[in-house]
């Protein structure tokens, strides 16, 4: 059949898919400290620090307040990973909140999941992040006024084919990508963070005086701030999707976390005080592009510099979205919720290349209408409903299970504390501003149900869906795979 049967008596502890007498292609562990800080702190530095301030400020009315809102949502993000970064030590698969919804809740909510993250949350993420890179890299070409909008999409298009082929060939190469780039862009943070020092220190702070006064207090537009600052910190779980391809999961995973999430809050911080310094709350609402006007209020004849910096920092962050959203799709065709051809992998490449084209070709659809503020609320509600879910298993682990063998523990009050902040931040924006847009999105989650029963269920699968398995797997030159032996 072209969707494996698994067995799911211990969900928990799933056995290694080998054939018969065949020995199975594995992704290799190439993934160690400084690629996984990268795969972190370059995924979550992407468009967000550059294009979200200004809806942050925008909804909770002052300056001292969103740099409130900018510190929460940091520490959010740090106890999320530190939650997550004890899944990954009892779970030693890839994945992230699939794998570890699958092994907690069963089959049903981890196909949910998997359905909604590999067809709508993954690719208009990416989608996205690509927009914003095209923006700004076509800037330059169209002084003066904005780019066409043909112009921006088939940038975005070229920036995921790059991905893709980068993607395909080679892990090292992918993470050597990651690596350059989130050097290059920290360094354009740093640049900015001088500059609102220097600013500082030469006394530009009226935009703090006076910081708390219009503050916003509802719920649901407090709650819209937070979906517009986390989604500067998206990324945070990137290392959980490739725990298979760690070296030394148990060690790096945490490491790499305690690393990258508090360099990258402090940078935040700093860059939007810098934001602050250089402009007036009035002049940054206005702005389309904070980083944009603030390089040319600053540098001057070198403001280029800051849309070069920015172009490079969304594509770093496209290649960590788009690493680790290719890892989705391919770990759950393994676990038979996905068509078989997306679980294999290239024979010489050693990389899930079916699974990568697939999570590009959805991401060209969500191109052709893709509006970032549309996007970013919409991701976000998807994605903290399906983080409650995750970590909500962390304590039934915690509290059930706790002689299961784990490396790192986190203080249970920690997942506690994220579970209830993902709580309001679904429940939030419902009860103070429904929007229809959102019944859309319940629908579409359950709407997995009509495929859920007859093909994984039931297993009722076309006949000719093998022929072209098989075709695929000569096309790709790819072939089955198996679990990684951590």
């Amino acid at each position: 059949s072209t969707m494996r049967e698994r067995n799911t008596t211990d969900p928990l502890h799933s056995s290694t898919d080998v054939s018969e007498g065949k020995e199975k292609l594995r992704l290799k562990q190439e993934v160690g400290l400084i690629s996984g800080v990268s795969l972190i702190a370059g995924t979550m530095i992407g468009s967000g620090i550059f294009m979200s301030p200004e809806w942050v400020l925008h909804h909770m009315g002052n300056p001292a307040s969103s740099l409130l809102i900018w510190a929460a949502c940091g520490l959010l993000a740090m106890f999320g990973a530190l939650s997550y970064a004890e899944l990954g030590t009892i779970i030693k698969e890839s994945g992230g909140e699939y794998i570890y919804i699958l092994r907690i809740f069963g089959s049903f909510p981890a196909f949910l999941f998997a359905y909604t993250s590999v067809i709508l949350v993954r690719p208009a993420g990416l989608a996205a992040v690509c927009l914003s890179f095209a923006e700004y890299a076509t800037a330059p070409f169209y002084p003066g006024c904005s780019s066409p909008q043909v112009a921006v999409k088939c940038a975005a298009a070229a920036c995921i084919l790059i991905l893709t082929i980068i993607n395909c060939l080679n892990v090292r190469l992918a993470t050597s990508v990651m690596n350059i780039f989130t050097a290059a862009k920290l360094l354009a943070l740093l640049v900015i963070v001088v500059g609102g020092l220097v600013l500082l220190a030469k006394g530009q702070t009226q935009s703090f005086q006076n910081g708390f006064q219009g503050t916003t207090a509802g719920i649901g537009t407090v709650g819209v701030a937070f979906y517009q600052g986390l989604w500067s910190y998206d990324g945070w779980n990137n290392l959980n999707y490739v725990t298979e391809e760690l070296k030394k999961p148990e060690v790096t995973l945490p490491r790499a976390l305690l690393i990258a999430i508090p360099l990258v809050t402090c940078l935040y911080l700093l860059v939007n005080v810098s934001y602050l310094a250089a402009m007036g709350p009035s002049e940054l609402l206005s702005s389309g592009a904070v980083a944009v006007t603030w390089g040319d209020k600053v540098l001057g004849s070198w403001a280029w510099l800051i849309s070069l910096s920015v172009a490079l920092s969304t594509f770093g962050s496209s290649n960590g979205t788009f690493f680790s959203g290719g890892r989705v799709c391919y770990i759950a065709a393994r676990e038979g919720h996905m068509p078989d051809i997306l679980s294999m992998a290239h024979v010489r490449c050693l990389t899930p290349s079916p699974a990568l084209l697939f999570t590009s070709a959805m991401s060209l659809i969500m191109i052709i209408s893709g509006s970032f503020t549309s996007i970013v609320n919409f991701f976000s509600f998807i994605a903290w409903f399906f983080y409650g879910m995750t970590i909500s298993g962390l304590l039934y682990l915690k509290i059930k299970k706790p002689e299961l063998p784990r490396s790192y523990k986190v203080p249970i009050i920690i997942p506690i504390i994220v579970l209830m902040a993902a709580v309001y931040l679904v429940l939030a924006p419902i009860i103070d501003q429904p929007q229809i847009e959102i019944l859309y999105i319940v629908l579409f989650i359950f709407s997995g149900v009509i495929l859920y029963f007859p093909l994984v269920r039931f297993k009722c699968h076309p006949r000719f869906l093998q022929r072209v398995t098989l075709l695929l797997q000569l096309l790709l030159e790819v072939a089955p795979t198996t679990r990684a032996a951590n």
